[in-house]
């Protein structure tokens, strides 16, 4: 699984102009699962985004995780975070896992956030065309890979 986080001061996602998922304060997350993803990807990559300490603490200082601040996640799934353009200019998809791999994953990494964060994580809609808005706060962005595990 591959991952896009970003720290917000807030963030929403749209579908046919109807608000599906918003949050204030936290993370947005973009996500994409790959062909050979399985449970311990889901595992290892909720506990990394829950623990990531990128909130300031008392000194300004990136200590804090979204969940010691209270802040809320945003999760997007976005299989185009597997592209590669190593040939020509119109990228591929091949690593990305196709719907019937991707969907069961995918649900089961929103239920497992929505554990180890301690609430329910807002989402925007599988496979549907959606509008995605935020105020990254920092900016801060960081990309975290499951199979590299850095």
């Amino acid at each position: 699984m591959r991952a896009v986080i970003q720290r917000v001061t807030e963030a929403t996602v749209a579908i046919d102009d109807i608000v599906k998922g918003a949050i204030k304060h936290g993370l947005l997350v973009l996500v994409a699962v790959e062909n050979s993803d399985a449970r311990d990807d889901i595992e290892w990559l909720s506990g990394k985004i829950v623990r990531l300490r990128v909130f300031a603490d008392e000194h300004g200082v990136m200590n804090r995780s979204v969940q010691e601040v209270g802040g809320g996640i945003l999760l997007i799934s976005q299989f185009t975070l597997f592209a590669s353009t190593q040939k020509g200019n119109r990228p591929s998809f091949s690593r990305s896992a196709k719907p019937e791999i991707a969907i069961p994953l995918y649900q089961a990494f929103v239920q497992r956030l929505g554990e180890d964060l301690g609430q329910p994580v807002q989402t925007g809609e599988f496979g549907a065309d959606m509008k995605v808005g935020l105020v990254n706060d920092g900016p801060v962005t960081i990309i975290i890979d499951s199979r590299l595990r850095e």
